[in-house]
């Protein structure tokens, strides 16, 4: 998965390279060609990099709860 998402990552910003040379060259589907590459990295790529980053429960450290709470209230007045 993360030899496909580099695969990926590369493939999209060669995508937006091309595209940004055809529109400043006046290339009658150059706005096509962004839209596509924006399309396809906001659609496909970045779902896929979210689940492959997040998919082990990295993320419960950033999530905020009670308990997280009470010991910030609580370590404000120490200082």
């Amino acid at each position: 998965m993360k030899i496909t998402l580099k695969i990926m990552f590369i493939i999209f910003l060669v995508w937006m390279i091309i595209g940004s040379y055809l529109i400043n060259t006046e290339h009658e589907k150059a706005e096509v060609v962004m839209g596509l590459g924006v399309l396809f990295l906001s659609f496909i790529f970045m779902p896929l990099f979210i689940y492959y980053r997040y998919k082990d429960g990295k993320y419960k450290k950033y999530i905020i709860n009670d308990e997280k709470l009470k010991q910030a209230f609580k370590n404000v007045g120490k200082d």
